[in-house]
């Protein structure tokens, strides 16, 4: 039998053709990283089964990664499996939601991470085959399979790959590990589980704070879980809009800090459709009257749980990433290479 038919009639692929992972590949792909084979990374849910480097090594290769994409997949996966992200709830859920990468410093441009034009979408091997292993593990060892492992309605296409870095040549800011007080030769990882973009497209405004208020509005769907619990959010301005605040003199935590004053919905708006509960509004960690027409609710309930990073292309857009329903917390940290 072929060996890509093979592989595709078995629960083992994401729809795609795999790289067979013969003994040889397995041997050049773990020269990539200097930890022990057989050393444990962690339990995937649902299934629990352990995953180790070896592991992670068979399902990086078979996503068509190269041997120094090794590091970032085995930092990311560590990361998930932190309490806070709940990996497990995620692997289960109705929603159509996935584990987004955002990978900092000068590892990810050494292996040639993309955070310029297209960076969410196809053409860049390392940011393709990096989030796929990710994927591939998700299905494999945790069993977070439709129908199976996992409920989700509709999922997503992130649940194919996702994976980016931030744009490096016109990035007026510093990066979202060095706001997070990384240094900048700090290798970090930061991944917040969340659902596919929503494009705010504006060439229009011509100064921040009408720039800010459509983005902000994009923030805020009645139909999104950020309107109703407490959620992480990515929003990734493209350089062209993030350039336009920074021309007016606004700095990134500015520009963080007005967005989570605009983002929000009043209660008399958010009570006409969507996911609107009374006790959920009388769950969020912040002071709500959900009686009052007039009381303001933010989308983002904590500063940070707001990713605000610059990546894209040159151009009036800016994609807005919404989060999962309150159970997961984003996390982040430095990985070894």
């Amino acid at each position: 039998m072929d060996e890509f038919e093979f592989f595709l009639e078995k629960p083992w692929s994401d729809g795609f053709p795999v790289v067979t992972p013969t003994e040889a590949r397995l041997t050049r792909m773990l020269a990539g990283t200097q930890h022990d084979p057989d050393e444990v990374i962690g339990r995937i849910p649902p299934a629990l089964e352990i995953a180790t480097v070896r592991t992670v090594a068979v399902h990086a290769l078979m996503a068509g990664c190269k041997p120094d994409y090794l590091p970032v997949i085995i930092g990311g996966l560590a990361l998930m499996l932190r309490d806070e992200f709940n990996l497990n709830g995620v692997q289960g859920t109705m929603h159509g939601v996935a584990p987004l990468m955002i990978v900092n410093g000068p590892y990810a441009s050494r292996i040639g991470l993309h955070g310029g034009n297209g960076c969410f979408g196809p053409g860049f091997r390392a940011n393709a085959t990096i989030g796929r292993a990710i994927r591939l593990i998700l299905l494999n060892v945790g069993g977070g399979i439709a129908g199976a492992g996992s409920a989700t309605v509709f999922a997503t296409p992130l649940r194919y790959t996702a994976c980016v870095t931030e744009q490096a040549e016109r990035h007026p800011w510093e990066s979202l590990a060095a706001s997070k007080g990384y240094a900048p030769d700090d290798n970090v990882i930061t991944c917040a589980m969340v659902e596919g973009p929503r494009l705010c497209f504006d060439d229009v405004s011509q100064e921040p704070e009408r720039l800010l208020t459509g983005i902000a509005d994009t923030m805020t769907a009645m139909g999104s879980w950020n309107m109703h619990a407490r959620s992480d959010m990515v929003v990734a301005m493209g350089p062209q809009h993030a350039s336009l605040c920074a021309q007016a003199g606004m700095g990134r935590a500015s520009v963080h800090r007005r967005l989570i004053e605009l983002a929000g919905r009043k209660v008399r708006d958010l009570r006409s459709g969507g996911n609107w509960r009374r006790e959920r509004a009388l769950a969020l960690p912040i002071a709500v009257d959900p009686d009052d027409d007039e009381c303001f609710i933010p989308a983002i309930k904590d500063p940070a749980d707001l990713q605000l990073i610059v990546a894209g292309g040159w151009g009036p857009c800016t994609a807005v990433f919404h989060g999962w329903s309150g159970g997961s917390r984003a996390v982040h940290g430095r990985y070894e290479v």
